[in-house]
């Protein structure tokens, strides 16, 4: 009883995934009430129907826009300072222990993030956001993802180069896309439509649609 009712649950959350039959009832009771938890704390910590995770810190939740089953893991920390809302697609996942930093100093209000409908983020990722980070529809991601949407200036040498400032292209990252684990997203590159990113890629350029990208730095490998 207790798994077809948890099935029910995930195809009303718009899940299209059926529980493998191998899964004992008590992995499933338990992920059932870590769901109600998780539901319970993030209605407390946002007004919204938002599953939130334990230890998990959210500031300016004013400025974040919530799509539908939106989960964040738990020990995560989201800075909603940003010029831009901060937008989350429905059924969006944030791995545990991640980051998301919008405006990392004073002297620049950061931009901040959107990520689209059914994307889901492994742990331990970095969100520097202060340039603007975009990330399409139904991308998948491993663990220990970073993203970096400023650089320094360096090019006068008679200042020191803390003192040059930073410019900021922005990431964009399509739809339909699977990035492995430990991969670096710099300022200003491109990730198209329909395409796989290899896990410890350095990712710094413009690529296009149903692309395999890999390498340090990363360049096209194959199509799809």
């Amino acid at each position: 009883m207790i798994r077809l009712i948890f099935q029910k649950l995930l195809h009303n959350s718009g899940k299209s995934y059926i529980i493998d039959p191998k899964i004992p009832n008590a992995l499933i009771c338990y992920s059932l009430s870590k769901r109600v938890f998780m539901l319970l704390r993030g209605i407390l910590k946002t007004g919204k129907k938002v599953f939130i995770g334990s230890n998990t810190k959210i500031s300016n939740v004013a400025n974040i826009s919530f799509g539908k089953n939106v989960t964040i893991d738990n020990n995560c920390r989201i800075d909603g300072f940003s010029s831009e809302k901060i937008q989350f697609g429905d059924r969006v996942k944030i791995g545990g222990y991640s980051t998301l930093s919008a405006t990392s100093h004073l002297s620049k209000f950061g931009k901040g993030l959107k990520i689209g409908n059914d994307s889901a983020i492994g742990q331990f990722t970095e969100f520097g956001a202060a340039g603007g980070i975009e990330i399409g529809n139904d991308v998948i991601m491993g663990s220990y993802i970073s993203f970096h949407s400023e650089n320094h200036n360096f090019s006068d040498n008679t200042k020191l180069i803390r003192e040059q400032g930073v410019i900021s292209k922005g990431i964009k990252i399509g739809n339909n896309v699977w990035v492995g684990a430990k991969v670096t997203f710099l300022d200003g590159c491109i990730v198209g439509d329909n395409s796989v990113v290899a896990a410890g890629a350095v990712v710094n350029g413009m690529y296009p649609n149903n692309s395999i990208i890999g390498g340090i730095p990363a360049k096209v490998l194959n199509s799809l």
